[in-house]
C-alpha cells in the first residue's frame, strides 16, 4: 500500500482542503498521514503536529516577514519570503512515506532550504498549489503582473527605493531549487493555475497536473431551507444573499464590488425583504452602515455543520473575488444546492456553468454581479456540483498521478 504524507501549516480554516483530501485518501485505502505546524485539532495516529520549538521558529519568521512587508502595497495582497523553517526530514511520517505532498507551508513552517532537505531524500515531492506562491517571486497572486513568466524583478508590490529586491532574490532561489531536483512535481486545483504554472519560468519544465479540491458531499448537501433558517434563527420569509470571507477587506475578495452590486440591486422594486448574511468575519459597524439591506454577521464558523446550514439557508451565494484559485466556498455552496454568482476569473469558471448552477459575471463588473443575483433568483437556479468534482473522480486522478510519477522515475 502506498504511503502518503501531507505537510500543511494547519488543519482547519485554510487547511480544510488538505484535510478533506487526506480523509478521502483514507476512505480509498491509501495510507495517508498529516504533519502540521499548528495543533488546531488533537493529534491522532494519522495526524501529528510539531512541538514548541518549531512554533517559536515560526514566530521569529513572522517578525522577519513583517519587516520585509512593512512597505508593500497592500492592494496586491500577500507576499512571503521564507527566511526560517524547521527540518522535518527526520520525522517518522516523512521517513515512512512513499510520496510527500506539500500544501500551504508558509507562515514559518518550511523554508526553501527545508524543501531542499526533503527533495534530497529522493522521494516524489508534490507541490499542491493553493495559490501562486510556488511559481512567483513570493506574491500569492500576481493579479495582472506576468513577470513570473520570465523573471520576477522590480515588483509592483514593493517601493522602488528598496535596497534588496526580495522577489528577484526569491525567484532565483526557487529556480535553483527546482532545477536541482527532478523529483519535484506540481498539482494545480484549477485549470487557470495549471496554465499559469506551465507558463512560469520556474515550472515550465516540470510536470504540472490539474486535480481539483475535494468537497465533503456527505456533509455539504441540501437540507430543507426552512429548517436551516430556523436553526440559525433567520426569517423564513426573506430573500437571503450570503457572502463568506475570513477578511472582508482582503484585496482578493472584491468586497467593494459586492457593495456596489448590492447598491444597484437596492433600486429594484421588489427588494424590501432582502437581507445579507456574512460569515467568516465578525461584526463591523462601518460595513453594516454602508449596506442598503439588513445585514447579519455570523462570525467565524468553527464547525462545518454550521457552515453547511448557512449555505442551505441562503437563496444565492456571492463570490466577487478579484483573484482566486479554486475557492472551496463555491464548491460547498453548490454541493448544498445553493447557486453561486461570481466573476469569470481564476478557477471560478471551473465550478460554475453559466446560467445552469450559477452565474459568471464579467470581471470587475459590479452591475453584472447584480444581474447574476437577479437571474438566479428569478429563474430559481439550483446549485449543483459538476462531474469533475466528484470525490471518487478526484481520488482516481491522484492515484493516476502517483502511478505516472512511478513510471517516469522507473
Amino acid at each position: 500500500m502506498i504511503k502518503v504524507v501531507h505537510i500543511q501549516n494547519s488543519t482547519l480554516s485554510a487547511g480544510r482542503a488538505m484535510l478533506r483530501l487526506h480523509n478521502a485518501m483514507l476512505e480509498a485505502n491509501i495510507d495517508s498521514s498529516i504533519l502540521t505546524l499548528i495543533q488546531d485539532i488533537n493529534d491522532t495516529a494519522e495526524i501529528k503536529s510539531l512541538g514548541r520549538n518549531a512554533r517559536i521558529v515560526a514566530r521569529l519568521d513572522y517578525f522577519l516577514q513583517s519587516f520585509v512587508r512593512r512597505k508593500i502595497k497592500k492592494k496586491f495582497g500577500m507576499y512571503t519570503f521564507p527566511f526560517l523553517g524547521t527540518n522535518v526530514s527526520h520525522e517518522k511520517q516523512i521517513q515512512a512515506a512513499d510520496v510527500i505532498y506539500l500544501h500551504w507551508i508558509q507562515g514559518g513552517f518550511l523554508s526553501l532550504s527545508n524543501i531542499r532537505q526533503l527533495a534530497k531524500m529522493g522521494k516524489p515531492v508534490i507541490f499542491f498549489m493553493h495559490d501562486m506562491w510556488s511559481i512567483t517571486g513570493g506574491c500569492h497572486h500576481s493579479f495582472t503582473c506576468e513577470k513570473y513568466k520570465t523573471k520576477c524583478f522590480d515588483c509592483q508590490m514593493f517601493p522602488k527605493e528598496n535596497v534588496i529586491d526580495w522577489p528577484a532574490l526569491e525567484f532565483r532561489k526557487k529556480k535553483k531549487l527546482f532545477s536541482d531536483f527532478k523529483n519535484l512535481y506540481f498539482v494545480a486545483p484549477s485549470k487557470w493555475l495549471r496554465d499559469c504554472a506551465t507558463q512560469s519560468f520556474l515550472t515550465k519544465d516540470k510536470l504540472v497536473y490539474h486535480i481539483p479540491n475535494i468537497v465533503d458531499s456527505d456533509l455539504f448537501k441540501p437540507v430543507d431551507k426552512i429548517i436551516a433558517r430556523q436553526f440559525l434563527n433567520l426569517s423564513v420569509d426573506e430573500t437571503i444573499i450570503a457572502f463568506g470571507a475570513m477578511s472582508i477587506t482582503s484585496p482578493y475578495k472584491g468586497w467593494m464590488e459586492l457593495q456596489k452590486a448590492l447598491e444597484i440591486l437596492s433600486h429594484d422594486s421588489n427588494v424590501e425583504r432582502f437581507s445579507i448574511l456574512i460569515f467568516g468575519s465578525g461584526y463591523n459597524k462601518q460595513i453594516e452602515d454602508s449596506m442598503p439591506f439588513k445585514i447579519r454577521f455570523m462570525g467565524f464558523l468553527k464547525d462545518e455543520y454550521s457552515t453547511s446550514l448557512v449555505y442551505n439557508a441562503a437563496d444565492v451565494f456571492i463570490t466577487p473575488s478579484l483573484a482566486d484559485n479554486l475557492p472551496t466556498t463555491v464548491l460547498e455552496s453548490l454541493s448544498c444546492g445553493t447557486p453561486v454568482v461570481g466573476f469569470d476569473v481564476g478557477g471560478i469558471p471551473d465550478m460554475i456553468k453559466h446560467k445552469w448552477n450559477g452565474y459568471l459575471a464579467k470581471y470587475g463588473d459590479a452591475e453584472d454581479i447584480s444581474n447574476g443575483i437577479r437571474f438566479c433568483l428569478q429563474n430559481n437556479i439550483k446549485g449543483q456540483l459538476l462531474p469533475d468534482f466528484e470525490k471518487g473522480t478526484i481520488i482516481k486522478k491522484h492515484l493516476e498521478l502517483m502511478n505516472t510519477i512511478k513510471s517516469v522515475r522507473n
